[in-house]
C-alpha cells in the first residue's frame, strides 16, 4: 500500500490524457467528414486521427486500465465499500468499448470519408462527456 497514492496520482493522469484523446478525435472526425471531398485535407487528417489514437490514446487506455487494475488488486475491500464501484467500472467498460468503437470508425472513414454525417459525430462526441461525469461522480461522491 505503500505506493497506492503514486499509482492513483498515475491513474488520474492517464484518465486525464485518455479523456483527452477520446473528446478530440471525434472531433477530428468531424472534420474529416466536413472536408470528405478534399483529398489533401483528408489525407492530413487521417495522419492525425492516427497518431492521436495510436501514440496517446492507446497508450493512455492500457496505462489507465492497468493502474486501476493495480489499485483494485491492491485493495480488495474497495468492492465491498458500496454499489458505487460496481456502477464505476461499468461505465470504464462503456468507455472502453466507445474507444475500440473510434478505432473502428478510423478504419471506416479511410475509405468511405463519407461514413455518417458530422452531426451524427457531433452526438457521438457527447459519449465520453457523459461517461466521465458519470464516473468522476461515483468516485468522488459515492452515492450508493
Amino acid at each position: 500500500m505503500a505506493y497506492y497514492s503514486w499509482i492513483l496520482a498515475f491513474h488520474v493522469m492517464s484518465f486525464v490524457s485518455w479523456m483527452a484523446m477520446l473528446f478530440y478525435l471525434p472531433r477530428l472526425f468531424i472534420y474529416h467528414r466536413e472536408n470528405a471531398d478534399t483529398k489533401d485535407f483528408t489525407n492530413i487528417v487521417e495522419v492525425q486521427e492516427y497518431k492521436l489514437f495510436k501514440y496517446i490514446g492507446v497508450p493512455a487506455m492500457w496505462a489507465t486500465v492497468i493502474s486501476g487494475a493495480s489499485m483494485l488488486y491492491l485493495n480488495t475491500d474497495i468492492f465491498s465499500s458500496g454499489g458505487w464501484i460496481h456502477a464505476k467500472l461499468l461505465f470504464v467498460a462503456f468507455l472502453l468499448a466507445y474507444h475500440i468503437s473510434l478505432g473502428k470508425i478510423r478504419l471506416i472513414m479511410i475509405s468511405n470519408p463519407h461514413y455518417k454525417s458530422s452531426k451524427w459525430f457531433r452526438m457521438y462526441n457527447e459519449i465520453p462527456t457523459l461517461l466521465m461525469i458519470f464516473i468522476v461522480i461515483m468516485v468522488v461522491v459515492k452515492p450508493f
